[in-house]
Order: C-alpha cells, then structure tokens, then sequence
C-alpha cells in the first residue's frame, strides 16, 4: 500500500495504469476483494475439460478463459470460441488465447451472437453486461450447458452512491438474480443451480479508487478526475484519517442447461 503520497501524485498514478482486458494483479496491496466460495474459474476449467465445443461470452482480455484452458489441459474441447465487444480488449484476447486456438470473434455486446444454432454444448461468460438468454439459447445443443457468474444488484454501490448520490430503487435491483432466472426460464432454459453472495472490497488508497473507475467504466459513467476532483480529495482524506473505503461487490452463479427435446 502506498502511503503518505500526495493527493496529485496518487491520482496522478491511478489515471496512467492501462485498462485494457481484466488483469486486476495492479491492485494488489492497495485494494482487496474477497472472491465468492464456488471458484468460478476453475470450475470453467473443470467444464471445459468435458465439454466438446465451448463459446465465452464477453471473454474481456481473455484472462480468465486462458486460466479455465490450463486447468482443462489436455481435455479441453476441440473447438473453442469466444467474442468480445471493446476492441483494446478484442487485441488483447486474441493475442493470449491464439496460442491455445481460440478463434477470439469482434462482436458488439448487444448484438446477435455470430454463431450458427446449436453450435456449442457449453457457453460461459464471466460478467456479461447483460444475458441475452435467447442467444444463449439458441446457440447451445440439447443437453448443453451455461455457466456464468454474473454481477449482482447494487455492487459495489457504496462508492458508486459517493459519486452519485443515492440511486432509483430500479438502478439499485437491477441484475436481479431471481429475475434473471425468470428470463432464463422464458427462453426456455433450465436453471439447475442459482447461488448468490456479497462480498467486502476495501480501496486503501485513492489511486485504487481512480484506477477501478477507469476500469470498470459503467460504474460512474463519463468517470474523470478532473470532474470529480472535489468528491476524489474527500475520499483522500477520508481514506487517510480513517482508513481504507469499504463496499461490497455482488455476484451470482448460474448453472443453466437446455432441455433435450
């Protein structure tokens, strides 16, 4: 952790660390956390290790994808794809996962999913911006699986709430995890397992705070120091008085399966 370093200089780091892909090693030492008790990403691995044709979902940098293939070893599937959104991160995956075969597909996260019907028996997805369960659906064989974790309501809502005040109760419920299995359900999917937690982050310092901001861009949409240099001090004072910032993150686990016909 960085201490007893000025407000600028802090911010000043916090806004020059690179945001591509979803390597969050920067962090360590001055932000922490706690990961949920089902271990998505070697449970992916254990996944791919059966499965025959796999698709990731919004795979970011490729980073947790390419962890799930090492654990998968030499019984991952023959055919893996994955599509991603944001081009600094299409570069970034299609770099890492190359090597292990992975066709990485530019595609925009609203969009169609660019893969024939029935294509795969396992689609994963490590926080989608939004499931599109009609997509995920027409894309999996009978018998195929979805297994994603999938961020929460109101995570991490206490350092978005400093920045923007309290949030409509639609904004705070939003990403509902019985309401996503509702719509799972009306796609036509079965959801076989649905587990949720909350989970503590502490940001030990102000380049933490501007760096995760940057990063994780939905959280204060249009997010920069120099307009919200006034909230940014604060914190810094705060942090340095009192000690690190606390919220809490929200995820969910889904283990969804299409029925055979």
């Amino acid at each position: 952790m960085a201490e007893h370093r000025s407000f600028d200089a802090l911010v000043a780091e916090g806004a020059a660390v690179p945001t591509e892909g979803w390597d969050f090693s920067w962090f360590e030492g001055r932000a922490t956390e706690a990961r949920p008790s089902w271990g998505y990403a070697r449970s992916a691995g254990e996944r791919l290790a059966r499965a025959e044709a796999a698709l990731d979902i919004q795979t970011g940098g490729g980073e947790v994808l390419d962890f799930a293939l090492g654990r998968a070893g030499a019984a991952r599937p023959v055919l893996v794809a994955a599509t991603e959104g944001w081009p600094p991160n299409v570069a970034k995956a299609t770099a890492l996962l190359r090597p292990r075969g992975v066709v990485v597909v530019a595609a925009p996260d609203d969009a169609p999913l660019p893969f024939a019907d029935e294509a795969f028996d396992l689609v994963l997805s490590r926080h989608p911006v939004r499931p599109d369960w009609a997509e995920i659906a027409r894309v999996l064989r009978p018998g195929g699986t979805y297994f994603a974790q999938h961020v929460g309501p109101s995570s991490v809502f206490e350092l978005v709430e400093y920045f923007l005040g309290r949030q409509p109760d639609a904004v705070r419920g939003g990403r509902d995890p019985e309401r996503e299995r509702k719509d799972a359900e009306a796609a036509g999917l079965e959801v076989v397992d649905l587990r949720a937690e909350r989970l503590r982050m502490e940001f030990h310092d102000i380049a933490a705070v501007v760096h995760f901001l940057r990063k994780v861009v939905w959280m204060v949409p249009g997010f920069t120091v120099e307009a919200y240099e006034p909230q940014l001090r604060s914190l810094h004072e705060r942090i340095e008085k009192e000690g690190p910032f606390v919220a809490h993150s929200s995820r969910h686990l889904f283990d969804v399966r299409k029925s055979t016909p």
